[in-house]
């Protein structure tokens, strides 16, 4: 889902940075190609069994685990908004640390703190919203292709942490009410996943909003997965534990992120020159 629409274009590029004073730069982050969406389902797997990981068998709790990952995704959000231009060894433990800090939020809030998922869901897609609202009447597009401003750069990262976190929210809620199990719940998510991708591709449906609700449903179907490898067989899972698919999946994403960067292919550009654009 890579399609350039027309609201990135109501303020042109250049004029608004010489306005603003501004030194223009690179877009920030890797436009969204196949590598793109296969290593963001990685690292939400990843972030899924890493917060289990850390608040359960760690035992750092619900409030130990929430600061440590917040400290790391500090250290790395501040080298991130160093860059001039994106670097996928920066951008993707962002990522990652951005899932984990997500899940740990939602997941307190519904385990702890006794707010049931719907009311969890309903916040998050309030504060979501805003994120959005306030993001386009500042800056008047949405689209990650033109992630090249501080400004921007600020609340693409707020938008990428309450995804998770709603995303979490209203995973628990669909699996909690439907009781699907890990297996039929990843499978609803990736169907669903894919009706955007047909809107999209075969109805013309706005690029910008395809990328953001794709973006949205990866993180239930990248839990669903990492609890279908982790959780016991009692539970419904293969029983891998949360250290082995923590490991397998962090293997896997260095695999995916070094082959596109050794080609050249992840970047923030479209594949190819007829390839739309986000």
């Amino acid at each position: 889902m890579t399609r350039e629409t027309s609201d990135s274009q109501v303020v042109p590029e250049a004029g608004r940075t010489a306005a603003s004073g501004r030194r223009p730069r690179r877009n920030k982050v890797p436009g969204p190609t196949v590598h793109f969406w296969i290593i963001k389902v990685l690292c939400t797997t990843v972030g899924e069994t890493a917060a289990d990981l850390l608040s359960e068998k760690a035992g750092l709790g619900p409030t130990g685990a929430p600061v440590l990952m917040s400290a790391l995704l500090a250290v790395v959000l501040v080298v991130q908004f160093r860059t001039s231009t994106y670097r996928a060894g920066v951008y993707w433990p962002a990522v990652a640390l951005m899932s984990a800090v997500g899940t740990l939020i939602s997941d307190n809030l519904t385990g702890n703190a006794g707010v049931p998922p719907a009311t969890a869901t309903a916040v998050f897609a309030v504060v979501l919203a805003v994120v959005f609202v306030v993001w386009y009447r500042r800056e008047r597009t949405l689209s990650v292709q033109h992630v090249d401003t501080v400004g921007r750069e600020s609340f693409y990262w707020q938008a990428v942490l309450f995804t998770f976190a709603l995303g979490t929210a209203a995973g628990d809620l669909v699996s909690e009410r439907l009781g699907l199990g890990y297996w039929l719940s990843g499978t609803l998510f990736a169907a669903t996943i894919a009706a955007v991708a047909i809107a999209y591709f075969a109805l013309d449906l706005d690029a910008v909003w395809s990328f953001w609700t794709a973006y949205l449903l990866t993180r239930p179907l990248g839990a669903s997965l990492g609890d279908g490898l982790s959780q016991p067989p009692g539970d419904g899972g293969l029983g891998l534990g949360a250290v082995a698919t923590s490991a397998l999946f962090l293997t896997v994403i260095v695999g995916v992120v070094v082959h596109p960067s050794v080609t050249r292919r992840d970047n923030s550009e479209p594949e190819h020159p007829g390839a739309p654009a986000a």
